[in-house]
């Protein structure tokens, strides 16, 4: 598998938050990361279940 690098920004505090939660699960920072992509939705099935945007009528 080839892999590619992914810049996020974020503040610190949320960086040493997901350090400190990866260092319990004794897992890497990428870990939690791809853990978390693999749990989203697929597109496709997004597209059949996403729900229609709300009509407001004009005032």
């Amino acid at each position: 598998m080839k892999t590619t690098r992914l810049n996020v920004r974020m503040s610190e505090r949320r960086l040493n938050k997901l350090r400190s939660y990866a260092a319990i699960k004794d897992k890497t920072v990428t870990q939690i990361v791809e853990d978390w992509v693999d749990r989203l939705p697929n597109a496709e099935s997004v597209k059949i279940n996403a729900d229609p945007l709300p009509i407001n009528p004009a005032d």
